[in-house]
């Protein structure tokens, strides 16, 4: 089952870029093409902290 809203922590973009070590133009990318998952409010978006850690875990390429 779903996981009650109020155990959810959001980032914002510039927590995520900070988290990443990427530029928030990197974040807004990834959101935009899917790679993110987030919640528009408003102007801005916000991400939940279990995307980003997966999106960390997650390779992105074998390199070597």
């Amino acid at each position: 089952m779903a996981r009650d809203l109020s155990e959810v922590r959001f980032l914002t973009v510039a927590e995520v870029a900070d988290m990443m070590r990427v530029s928030t133009m990197t974040v807004y990318r990834m959101v935009h093409s899917g790679e993110l998952p987030a919640i528009r409010f408003g102007r801005s978006f916000r991400i939940p902290e279990s995307a980003v850690a997966s999106a960390i875990e997650t390779p992105i390429a074998d390199v070597g």
